[in-house]
């Protein structure tokens, strides 16, 4: 029986992206039922907001949803969508698997790094207030349940997967009761995986070593803010955000997405990259338990990126969005 599965094409390159995504996934034999909806900036007008109340209700009951890259309006009010998101669906764990791909340029080698970042709390939590005319104040919201939930997911994952070590990334040599209770949380989540090597890194020594020695590190667990900056570090160090999966889970339901933007000024010229959406797609093929689809999409893109005939500019090629995910499809058949 299919599984309905929500797609959000989005905004900018956002329904090119998507399109291929969705053409490449299906072609994978998954059993999927598309339900396409809307948001972003052309929802503003008639909703009054770029994430209207049906779109949430749609994810709520498919439980999986697909979404391409969505504008956040500059100076508007209106907030992020994907935090509006993360927080609404309670898409507590953010994860980016970012590795090495044939011949997409990189100066590193090896990379094969999961990053794992909590979703619901630190600064993004958006509590934050004037103090005066001339002072603002934002609340850093750090909690023992929060932390030692997504300590246990990084850990599972790792066990799942067969890593054998986790990295806590922190900042508790300064802030002391926010970021060590952090520290302290996960640590005693490490307790219960003695098989998993567990160690911590001070965030501004993490950004240093993984410009110098990224293979090393194998999963990362971080706080929503230093989350944010790692894992766009980590794409960088794999060929940039447009080779960047992105996935966004919760106990009842998953968010899968291009974290890249949505690049207006090229939107409807057929020259965006399609492979940060279609790998998202493969992530959310491996979490809906289509492994063989998963892998059966990865051999096609590593297929065309090693032929490199059919690859887009930003890749070295001359071929557009469409046209590389028909040589996808091509290469899985």
């Amino acid at each position: 029986m299919p599984i309905k599965v929500t797609l959000i094409p989005g905004d900018g390159i956002g329904p090119e992206v998507s399109t291929a995504a969705q053409n490449v996934i299906t072609a994978s034999r998954a059993p999927i039922d598309w339900e396409v909806v809307e948001a972003g900036e052309a929802c503003i007008a008639e909703y009054g907001t770029p994430l209207p109340e049906y779109v949430l209700e749609t994810i709520r009951r498919n439980k999986v949803a697909l979404k391409g890259p969505i504008t956040t309006p500059v100076g508007k009010g209106f907030r992020s969508v994907n935090v509006a998101l993360r927080q609404q669906l309670q898409l507590y764990a953010n994860v980016r698997h970012l590795r090495n791909l044939p011949n997409v340029p990189s100066r590193y080698l090896d990379v094969d790094i999961v990053v794992v970042r909590e979703n619901t709390e630190d600064l993004y939590a958006g509590i934050e207030h004037m103090v005066g005319r001339n002072a603002a104040e934002s609340i850093k919201i750090i909690t023992r349940e929060a932390t030692e939930r997504i300590g246990r997911y990084a850990f599972e994952l790792a066990r799942r997967e067969e890593r054998k070590r986790v990295t806590i990334v922190h900042k508790a040599n300064i802030m002391k009761l926010s970021d060590g209770l952090f520290l302290e949380s996960v640590r005693s989540v490490a307790r219960d995986y003695p098989e998993i090597e567990c160690d911590d890194k001070i965030v501004d020594a993490m950004c240093m070593n993984l410009v110098q020695i990224p293979e090393q590190f194998d999963v990362l667990v971080l706080p929503n803010l230093y989350g944010d900056i790692v894992s766009d570090l980590v794409a960088g160090l794999v060929g940039g955000l447009g080779v960047a999966p992105g996935a966004n889970i919760g106990e009842i339901g998953a968010v899968f997405e291009a974290v890249h933007g949505s690049a207006p000024q090229i939107a409807g010229k057929n020259l965006a990259n399609p492979l940060a959406m279609i790998l998202s797609g493969v992530e959310m093929l491996k979490y809906l338990g289509f492994v063989e689809e998963a892998k059966r999409v990865e051999k096609g893109i590593e297929h065309v990126l090693r032929q490199r005939d059919y690859i887009t500019p930003d890749l070295g090629g001359e071929a557009g969005t469409q046209e590389m995910a028909t040589a996808i499809i091509e290469a899985m058949a």
